[in-house]
């Protein structure tokens, strides 16, 4: 009888136990809230701020979330993927509101320069809340997110009313050296901060024999022939800007007309003495890391990031990152909420976050440090200039570099270059890597043959720019206009510059031979 009613009680407990453990009829296991968030940050950064943005959200919030990481490539790809789907998802909601969609209501949705009674595409636009099931646009720079801005496709964040005391000269400024940190309308907020430099390779630079580069136009010596790597800036955000500070470097010393002029001619000799352009800018360090280059051009946590990881594998720094004396902004690293937003209380506690004391501590700090990352250092300095001060310097990643004391030698100039930034990266694509062939080509046959002060003909084709200062404007324009427009500027760029490149090469042989 025991035994029976043993076996008995399993089968009475199964059936008894769910109804007595059943949770209540108005209980429902809580989902975790979702923020949509593309990116080009590395997975690094993705890792450390949903971890600690999680444990933010339910102390403050009571509630768990999750977030979804959208990365469709670099920041090149998400800007066409971002303007693909608002233009699709405006197209459909256009149509629905009765507008005919045809090539004059397509660009004038988006025109930022039409006031909303200046077109009914326009005003429908920034008084509706259409969105593309993304909350937030996560780095990439400050250049597009403000153009995002200006159209449309972000709205206001609401952040300094949320928390004035942030927004001070001596917290965050809304202006450093030129460089805009964020915008005053709120739809973008920097978070972090970035200079632009150069990284080398310890060993390679000693082989050369030259002294470590410290400035762009070090790497423009005939020395460093064959042996940069350099990245295509139309795969990245970061690497046109690293362009960019170059050209505004020779606009400071010669004048905006000359200083473009020389500012291209010092990228394109840079390009004429690289083995290879790569198609990221994280693969710039690494192969300077790995020592197949002497040096490259990088944004500096991409420098300092390959810097540690080479430490941590071979026990030293193979390479290091420096910014060019009195040639480099310091730019800010932007977040925006994007119009019609799926959780938009969510995004703007993210960038509360982003912006905190907290959330500098996550920039700041080494992993294991109280507050600070828990696996992976983030070699980033915070927009926040009051936070470095807060913690032991034996707990920073980077204690020495406070890139608002060291970029307040360079003054951006966005009147000089600001709206040419496309036409930058397209130019030197077309100008310089496109027919680096022939430019590798053309600099060799005058390294060759005398070097170039024994052909100074030469050098003048080799350096001939085939848009100069004056003509920018125009050329932008032909950029943004037609596909068939565009596509007849760059095939015109291109070629005027593959002419000149064979006429370098043709003259200096030519020299060589006549001197022999």
């Amino acid at each position: 009888m025991k035994r029976l009613a043993l076996a008995l009680v399993v089968p009475v407990l199964l059936v008894i136990l769910p109804l007595v453990l059943r949770p209540s009829a108005d209980w429902s296991p809580a989902a975790p809230e979702r923020l949509v968030v593309i990116t080009p940050n590395s997975e690094q950064i993705k890792y450390e701020f949903e971890h600690a943005f999680r444990k933010w959200y339910r102390e403050h919030r009571g509630r768990d979330i999750m977030i979804d990481w959208r990365s469709p490539g670099g920041t090149s790809d998400i800007v066409r993927y971002i303007n693909d789907r608002f233009e699709a998802e405006f197209r459909l909601y256009a149509l629905e509101k009765g507008l005919e969609w045809d090539r004059d209501t397509a660009a004038a949705f988006k025109n930022p320069n039409l006031k909303p009674d200046d077109h009914p595409a326009r005003k429908l636009l920034l008084e509706s809340d259409i969105g593309i099931g993304i909350d937030l646009f996560f780095g990439g720079g400050t250049y597009d997110q403000a153009k995002f801005a200006s159209i449309g496709y972000a709205v206001d964040a609401g952040v300094k009313d949320r928390h004035p005391d942030w927004f001070t000269d001596e917290v965050i400024p809304m202006n450093f050296a030129g460089e805009q940190i964020y915008d005053p309308q709120g739809r973008y907020y920097g978070y972090c901060l970035s200079s632009f430099g150069i990284a080398y390779n310890f060993q390679r630079v000693r082989e050369l024999g030259v002294e470590p580069p410290q400035n762009w136009i070090d790497l423009t010596d005939p020395a460093y022939s064959g042996t940069l790597v350099l990245a295509d800036p139309t795969k990245s955000g970061s690497i046109t800007k690293c362009y960019e500070m170059i050209i505004q470097q020779a606009m400071a010393e010669l004048g905006p007309e000359q200083g473009w002029l020389e500012g291209f001619r010092r990228v394109k000799l840079l390009t004429a003495n690289a083995r290879s352009i790569a198609d990221s800018a994280g693969k710039v360090v690494r192969d300077v890391s790995s020592g197949e280059a002497a040096a490259g051009v990088c944004i500096d946590f991409y420098g300092f990031s390959e810097a540690e990881w080479s430490r941590q594998t071979t026990g030293a720094p193979t390479m290091t990152y420096v910014m060019p004396r009195g040639g480099t902004a310091v730019t800010a690293d932007p977040v925006q909420i994007l119009r019609g937003a799926p959780n938009p209380g969510a995004a703007k506690d993210f960038i509360d976050f982003l912006l905190s004391k907290e959330g500098a501590a996550i920039w700041l700090l080494k992993p294991g440090a109280p507050g600070g990352p828990e696996r992976y250092v983030q070699l980033r300095p915070t927009v926040r200039k009051d936070s470095p001060r807060e913690f032991p310097a034996d707990q920073l990643a980077l204690p020495d570099y406070r890139p608002y004391d060291l970029g307040g030698t360079f003054e951006y100039r966005s009147d000089w270059t600001g709206r040419y930034f496309s036409l930058i990266r397209v130019l030197i694509k077309c100008a310089a890597l496109d027919p680096e062939d022939d430019l590798r080509t053309a600099w060799k046959a005058i390294l060759d043959n005398g070097g170039p002060e024994a052909n100074p003909e030469s050098m003048a084709e080799l350096l001939t720019l085939p848009v100069p200062y004056e003509s920018a404007a125009d050329e932008s324009k032909a950029l943004n206009g037609t596909p068939a427009e565009a596509a007849a500027a760059r095939r015109r760029w291109t070629e005027a510059a593959r002419t000149s490149y064979l006429r370098a090469a043709e003259l200096a042989r030519k020299k060589g031979a006549a001197s022999k």
